[in-house]
């Protein structure tokens, strides 16, 4: 917490949603705000644009912001040194949002992906046929795109296996994405983790089933149960 991104700023309460940066944090409010705190160094990461109204989700690169808006624009801010803050053109239609280390993901209500920023590693290179998606993910260096009959796409860096899905790739319902890692849950609700595990955070904890929610981050990984 050397940077207070522990440290949420009071009023804690009244918070929907949430998403972790490089040293900092994001919270989304539920009259469409969003409060952000921690690490502010590297192109004013936690200084939401006015209006700051209206944000339906929210995420978060290393060191920048996306929200999307009630009216499926995106909004962008912090280090833009790779683009990732430059949403392309048309910014409109999205309904979702992911950020990667330097990049950034929104996914389009005809299931198209949209990605934009670093992409050395071809992060941003949405494989074909882009279409069909109905969630997604960004990583350290690599994206995931679920499709609508539950199989996962994987493209960009993939150093640490992290873009090769385990077999069989069929009927996830959920998918995130770590560093040099990715994670998505089956619908028995058991958590299928691959890629880089230095740190255990492919090793899913026993008894691995009723997860309903998972959020990778850098090196760790929270999951929520049915029960709560």
């Amino acid at each position: 917490n050397s940077w207070g991104q522990c440290t949420v700023p009071l009023p804690n309460e009244a918070f929907v949603a949430g998403a972790t940066g490089g040293e900092w944090s994001l919270g989304l409010k539920s009259d469409g705000t969003i409060v952000a705190w921690g690490y502010n160094g590297n192109g004013g990461q936690c200084e939401v644009p006015a209006p700051n109204a209206d944000f339906v989700a929210v995420a978060a690169g290393y060191d920048h912001g996306l929200g999307l808006k009630s009216d499926g624009t995106i909004v962008a801010w912090g280090n833009n040194g790779n683009g990732q803050c430059t949403v392309p053109s048309p910014n409109a239609d999205f309904v979702a949002v992911a950020g990667g280390a330097a990049h950034s993901l929104g996914l389009k209500s005809d299931g198209a992906i949209a990605a934009w920023g670093y992409n050395y590693y071809g992060q941003c290179d949405v494989p074909s046929p882009n279409a069909d998606f109905v969630a997604v993910a960004g990583g350290g260096y690599h994206s995931l795109g679920v499709k609508s009959d539950g199989t996962i796409v994987a493209w960009g860096n993939n150093e640490y296996g992290q873009c090769t899905v385990p077999m069989p790739n069929v009927g996830f319902r959920a998918v995130s994405a770590g560093c040099t890692h990715s994670l998505g849950i089956t619908p028995d609700g058991t958590v299928v983790a691959w890629g880089s595990n230095t740190y255990g955070e492919c090793d899913v904890p026993a008894p691995n089933a009723d997860f309903v929610a998972i959020a990778g981050s850098w090196v760790h990984n929270l999951s929520l149960k049915s029960d709560g």
